[in-house]
């Protein structure tokens, strides 16, 4: 069996890619760079059943080998980054989406879209079913990300009407571990960056907006999961459990040591004021629910970022003394 995955090198791209490589899988890995980061796949290097094909999907992609299954995860995740980025994060969700469901009808292949609890926008039911068409802002600024995943999803199901195409589409919600960016803005990232520096944490708004967060370790098996089984989707894949950023503040400042008071700055534009999965789908269809509470995954993470902090203040003061 081989699968294709788009954003291979990126945070969650290249733990799916482990996971499937366990699985037994041949996988064919596809990333531009654009975020992700030859880092995540290093280990791989020299092992015969991965292959990494650097290319842009919002171009054409042709691939001789068989494929069993093409799973599309590349895109900007971050506001940091698709703020940044924001017509490749449309060109990826728009015709990249286009080019990797072709991809899959060729191969006669499964297809699984990544797409995002963003389609909920600033939710007005709270937690969010699969069936809640969401209250999106589709020119404000985070729009470029939200728009781009409504449409790979309605792509998507178009596909599996007009072509009778084997597709799944799964919801991410906040996802968090080994392999984030140190920069890349995601609020966990963030936090466990700047305790560590004994910095203060960067809190938009009062802190009282919430957020539910999944260990990447269970996010990929509810991915897996959907992918084995017959359930179509949309199915939200994230952790119920529900926390304020200011909880979250206080919890990320026990685990790192920080005694530094956090800095309040105002709310980004269109930023949710909740987020929490309803997560009855996933339960009843594919017998998956989050085994990792927020602390043991914060302990799991933090020693990763702490590892890459004096990494890089080590190379810091190799260079300062070479320029001396």
């Amino acid at each position: 069996m081989r699968v294709l995955i788009t954003g291979a090198a990126g945070f969650l791209g290249s733990h799916l890619v482990d996971r499937f490589l366990a699985e037994g899988y041949e996988v064919v890995g596809v990333d531009n760079y654009i975020t992700g980061a030859s880092d995540n796949l290093a280990h791989l290097d020299g092992d015969d059943r991965f292959r990494l094909i650097e290319h842009d999907i919002s171009e054409p992609l042709f691939v001789e080998s068989s494929l069993d299954g093409v799973l599309h995860f590349a895109s900007p995740a971050s506001p940091v980054d698709y703020l940044e980025f924001p017509i490749q994060t449309l060109k990826v969700g728009g015709p990249g989406t286009h080019h990797a469901l072709g991809l899959a009808r060729r191969h006669g292949a499964r297809f699984l879209l990544a797409s995002t609890s963003e389609v909920y926008g600033d939710p007005q039911i709270h937690p969010q079913p699969e069936d809640y068409w969401g209250n999106v802002n589709p020119v404000g600024p985070r729009g470029v990300y939200d728009e781009a995943k409504r449409y790979a999803e309605a792509m998507t199901m178009a596909y599996r009407r007009a072509h009778g195409l084997d597709t799944r589409i799964v919801r991410i919600f906040n996802t968090y571990g080994t392999r984030m960016r140190p920069g890349d803005g995601r609020v966990v990232s963030n936090f466990i960056v700047q305790g560590l520096r004994g910095e203060p944490m960067t809190v938009y708004g009062d802190g009282t907006q919430t957020r539910s967060f999944c260990h990447v370790d269970d996010e990929v098996e509810g991915i897996i999961r959907l992918y084995n089984s017959s359930h179509p989707g949309p199915v939200n894949i994230g952790n119920p459990d529900e926390f304020t950023i200011r909880e979250l503040v206080d919890m990320v400042m026990e685990e790192t040591g920080s005694t530094v008071a956090p800095t309040f700055l105002p709310l980004p534009e269109d930023d949710p004021v909740v987020r929490r999965p309803d997560i009855s789908v996933a339960r009843r269809e594919l017998g998956w629910s989050p085994a990792i509470d927020l602390r043991t995954g914060l302990r799991r993470t933090i020693p990763y970022f702490a590892d890459l902090l004096n990494q890089t203040d080590a190379r810091a003061r190799t260079l300062s003394g070479a320029g001396r």
